[in-house]
């Protein structure tokens, strides 16, 4: 909701994107298959981005956005479904295209 609004300052909004495209992402700044320090960096580095979003937030406009939520409750998933949806068939796509390139390649050869 907040990265819709014209009240979002820009560094949170940008924030807020990198935390999202590294918790998304499967590159690490540490790689996950190092013991112990692979998964740290996870467990560190995605709260810190969703604190310091948080804080750079407005606080009027946090405090409008909790009290929006404890009224009307959360908002409808329905685009968010929908864009689930997308994903998926995109990735489906990359599957199949994928799999029969390697039958094609490999397996009739």
């Amino acid at each position: 909701m907040a990265i819709r609004d014209a009240r979002t300052p820009w560094a949170a909004r940008i924030m807020g994107a990198v935390t999202v495209a590294y918790a998304l992402s499967p590159i690490d700044l540490i790689p996950d298959f190092i013991p112990v320090l692979g998964y740290l960096d996870d467990l560190l580095l995605i709260p810190l981005g969703v604190w310091l979003t948080i804080k750079m937030l407005p606080t009027g406009l946090m405090q409008e956005y909790r009290h929006r939520i404890a009224t009307e409750g959360r908002p409808s998933l329905k685009h968010n479904l929908w864009a689930a949806g997308i994903i998926l068939l995109i990735w489906l796509l990359l599957v199949w295209v994928l799999s029969r390139w390697f039958w094609i390649r490999f397996v009739k050869s």
